[in-house]
């Protein structure tokens, strides 16, 4: 298949939302936009009805991509739509689906309740499974979005896929970039002022030199870098209020029942007020793919500022070549 965008699309309005911010993307991209609804059968209990048989349900499946389909092509005539109808569990087609893709969108309800941590179960679960970049679009948040992508990055494990995905954003919307660090404080230093300005120096001097190839490669590309004190998930959510796209890495541990995606790729999904892109990491030796590289994580290795410096050289040297 030509290159292209995928959206998960069911009856909600957030689905609804991301296949609208999905057809842009691909507009952007110069891609096709590809809806894909994932037919599980049979029904969960909480939503099974006696009187639907398969027919019906998938008779139903195809009128509402058909609707959706309609919809998008109506708003975005430029975009050519296509429609694919899967059968199986959401999380497991939707990231089997991912795999052929460029991007992939869902929607998400972002609420703070244990309904809306099951409604982004599905979402979690395909951030979790898959190598290509996820965007979690929310619907009504309301408000005029601020003209910046903001990315989260993490000095002590690699920065590459993250700042690869915000900067091309932001150069395909002609918009400003905003990367931040959040800086670790030993809890016996947080009371220590000279102790924590020394450390916020050190990691804006990581986070420039971490940035200046980067800057060379997309040289119309407007950066501002901030390196804040405080938890990566609250330093994100705070930076990123009314960002036009919050972009974060992930990392996953394989678990028993579902993969953990991080704490921080989770308080984006669910608390950033903006669409959250999470791009996969690469931040150790693990096996890969043509497209990318997903880690599982095993004891997290800390670095200390030095070896951040170091990792950042590196990365420099290897992106001006």
């Amino acid at each position: 298949m030509p290159r292209h965008v995928t959206a998960g699309v069911d009856s909600s309005p957030e689905s609804l939302a991301a296949a609208h911010w999905a057809a842009r993307e691909a507009a952007l991209r110069d891609a096709r936009l590809l809806l894909v609804h994932v037919e599980e059968w049979p029904l969960p209990l909480a939503v099974a009805a006696p009187t639907i048989d398969r027919d019906d349900h998938r008779r139903w499946a195809h009128r509402l991509l058909d609707a959706a389909a309609a919809e998008l092509r109506e708003h975005h005539p430029g975009t050519d739509i296509a429609t694919r109808l899967l059968s199986g569990r959401p999380p497991a087609a939707l990231a089997i689906e991912a795999a052929g893709s460029e991007l992939m969108v869902l929607g998400s309800r972002g609420l703070g309740t244990v309904a809306g941590a099951l409604m982004g179960s599905v979402g979690s679960a395909v951030v979790g499974a898959t190598e290509v970049p996820v965007v979690v679009v929310r619907a009504g948040d309301g408000g005029t979005p601020d003209r910046e992508v903001v990315a989260g990055v993490d000095l002590h494990t690699g920065t590459d896929d993250v700042l690869a995905f915000a900067f091309a954003a932001a150069g395909r919307r002609d918009c400003a970039l905003r990367v931040v660090h959040a800086v670790r404080v030993p809890l016996f230093h947080a009371h220590s002022a000279a102790y924590r300005e020394q450390a916020e120096a050190e990691a804006a001097a990581v986070l420039t030199a971490a940035l200046e190839p980067w800057r060379r490669r997309f040289p119309s590309v407007s950066v501002t870098e901030r390196a804040v004190p405080g938890a990566a998930a609250q330093v994100l959510v705070e930076e990123s209020a009314g960002a036009l796209l919050v972009v974060v890495g992930r990392r996953i541990r394989h678990a028993p029942l579902v993969p953990h995606i991080g704490h921080v790729t989770h308080a984006a999904m669910h608390h950033c007020r903006a669409p959250a892109d999470s791009s996969t990491r690469t931040w150790a030796a693990a096996p890969g793919t043509a497209r990318s590289v997903t880690l599982t994580e095993g004891k997290r290795r800390r670095h200390g500022s030095r070896a951040a410096v170091r990792t950042a050289a590196a990365s420099a040297s290897a992106c001006s070549r």
